[in-house]
């Protein structure tokens, strides 16, 4: 989807609004209100049928945002990627604010003033990216990664028929054409990283479009013929593109990847849905970081003796004595790892686990759903080693991939095991831990079921991000995975901690590479390969890498303020936390009394 449009949640579950004939889904509408008197119970009404048509609007406008969703009224087209595009966007975003705004806010029940606060945030961070931000003009990922996400749900994902998925698919082949024309056109001086992994992902896409569609044409024989066709025509286009990314827009890609103070300042307000002091907010980073060093010594003490039975644990007199403690008891941990071979089938085993420890504990509801563990598609590499991709909140039939990347072809053996270094059986426990159960996989089961589908829609990313970084800590405070997996949580803490400065200090800041290395392998304890990775995704990548430190600190103020008190229980408690979709942190804290 468009990056400037309003950030719909795809990573969601258990849609309560069902696909009608065809794999189409209703118009939106929103759950009844209770009986209030007459003015708020009309408030409510016009309150619920204004979202409901704010939202039909905006996945007309957003397409593929819509296929995310769940919504597949929208499956055969592309969002309009013109400048007139925008304009028509703006002009929409600008209604759409003027007549929530509007809305007599004191007769609406506390439900629907959240609701409509969410939306105008949503709204309002969408001009930013329309006037200010200007993706479009600049990004190519932008467009690989709408493509992208525009074709693979065809194809992945059974929400209709194989016919119906398959007219869609071949419909939206054909608007390609239409969306690379306007990535070339107005596509200037483009950071060098965003138009390398750009090229990376576009080679991706035209082997979905050679090797995947053609697969998946065999099973629909009415409409091979026709479907391979028009992936012929996709694939046309898709070269016409590379072709443009490599040898046009890459010898002009000198535009910077920093966002700058004042942008990044905006940009993190919106995403967190709070009014936060950046410098203060990293501070807190800093703080955190060094917190947590400490509690990997006392964990790394705890595995001397198992690790290193027959020496005798260092005397650890100062900083530097401590470092060099935790890298040596890190560097035996990292030897049990997995291969490219058995990663996928280890992060099952450990997704069958975990889901058996937190049943056992009684942490949270179980989701009955599937999540089902893949090989992250190759045009999705380049950014991050996993992801939680689940159905939208309107989506009928419920499913979700977990999927982990491995090293990508071509890499020397070198770069391949410092990667598996970082990403030891550990680490690998506490990542499927985060993505999967009962992190991403588990929330956004609950975020789906919430009967707001606004809310539901727009999940808010540090909502979604704290909960998986809390979960984290919640397995480790009940033992899963040892004193191993534990020391690995407190090395992702550190990590966490590192994605926040380097987000500040890259875009608000002029932090170079060489110093962002040092702050991942010197402080964070990062191998090589995943400090040069995430050093591409903090310049691709801008307020996102904060939500994890945000939202996992405002989480365990919450737990704080409410576990000493009479009857407090680990599953009414996360139940409860859950039960209101994702909102912001700072709305959360409201809807749990918190503050």
């Amino acid at each position: 989807m468009r990056r400037h449009e309003p950030t719909f949640a795809i990573l969601t579950l258990a849609g309560v609004l069902a696909c009608g004939p065809g794999g189409k889904t209703p118009t939106p509408t929103m759950p009844p209100s209770p009986k209030p008197e007459t003015n708020m119970k009309d408030a409510h009404a016009d309150a619920a049928n204004l979202f409901a048509d704010y939202l039909a609007d905006a996945f007309r406008r957003s397409p593929t945002a819509a296929t995310g969703a769940g919504d597949h009224s929208q499956d055969e087209r592309w969002p309009d990627m013109s400048k007139e595009g925008d304009a028509k966007d703006r002009a929409a975003t600008q209604g759409w604010i003027e007549k929530l705004a509007a809305l007599p806010e004191a007769d609406l029940d506390a439900a629907m003033r959240v609701d409509r606060e969410v939306v105008l945030n949503q709204l309002r961070y969408a001009l930013f990216g329309i006037d200010e931000l200007k993706d479009a003009d600049w990004d190519p990922v932008l467009y690989t990664s709408l493509i992208g996400s525009g074709l693979d749900p065809m194809i992945t994902r059974e929400f209709a028929s194989l016919d119906v998925r398959a007219t869609s698919l071949e419909k939206r082949l054909d608007g390609v054409a239409v969306v690379v024309a306007a990535a070339k056109s107005r596509l200037a001086h483009s950071p060098h990283v965003s138009t390398e992994t750009a090229i990376d992902q576009n080679r991706g896409l035209i082997g979905l479009c050679e090797q995947e569609v053609p697969a998946f044409a065999a099973k629909v024989p009415a409409k091979k013929a026709s479907l391979v066709a028009a992936a012929g025509r996709c694939a046309t286009a898709l070269h016409d593109f590379q072709t443009f990314l490599e040898k046009d827009l890459l010898p002009r890609s000198d535009g910077d990847f920093r966002l700058g103070r004042a942008k990044f300042e905006k940009k993190l307000r919106f995403e967190l849905g709070d009014a936060i002091d950046i410098d203060a907010l990293a501070a807190e980073a800093r703080v955190l970081l060094e917190t947590t060093k400490k509690e990997m010594v006392s964990t790394s003490k705890e595995l001397w003796p198992v690790l290193f039975p027959s020496a005798k644990l260092p005397a650890l007199a100062n900083a530097e004595d401590e470092r060099v403690f935790l890298r040596k008891v890190l560097d035996e941990v990292a030897k049990d790892r997995s291969t490219n071979a058995t990663i996928v089938g280890d992060a099952e085993k450990l997704l069958t686990a975990a889901t058996a420890f937190v049943k056992k504990n009684d942490l949270v509801t179980v989701p009955t759903e599937p999540c089902r563990v893949i090989e992250m598609p190759e045009w999705r590499r380049g950014v991050a080693i996993a992801y939680c991709d689940s159905s939208g909140p309107l989506e009928a039939n419920q499913e979700t991939f977990f999927a982990i990347s491995p090293t990508p072809k071509g890499w020397p053996e070198k770069r391949v095991e410092s990667f598996y270094r970082e990403y030891n059986a550990g680490m690998l426990t506490d990542l499927v831990v985060h993505e999967a159960m009962p992190g991403h996989f588990l929330q956004l089961m609950h975020n789906n079921r919430f009967p707001s589908k606004v809310r539901a829609v727009y999940a808010s990313g540090a909502f979604v991000e704290g909960w998986a970084v809390y979960s984290e800590w919640l397995m480790s405070k009940y033992g899963f995975g040892g004193p191993k997996v534990r020391l690995q949580r407190q090395k992702m803490v550190l990590r966490m901690c590192v994605n926040a400065l380097l987000d500040h200090d890259v875009h608000a800041g002029s932090m170079d590479e060489k110093a962002a290395l040092s702050l991942m392998m010197n402080e964070a304890f990062q191998e090589e390969g995943e400090a040069v990775g995430k050093w591409k995704r903090a310049r691709l990548s801008s307020a996102q890498l904060t939500t994890y430190f945000y939202g996992f600190t405002e989480m365990m103020k919450i737990r704080h303020a409410l576990e000493g008190k009479p009857g407090f229980s680990e599953r009414a408690f996360h139940d409860e936390l859950l039960s209101a979709g994702s909102p912001t942190m700072k709305l959360a804290r409201k809807a749990m009394h918190a503050e």
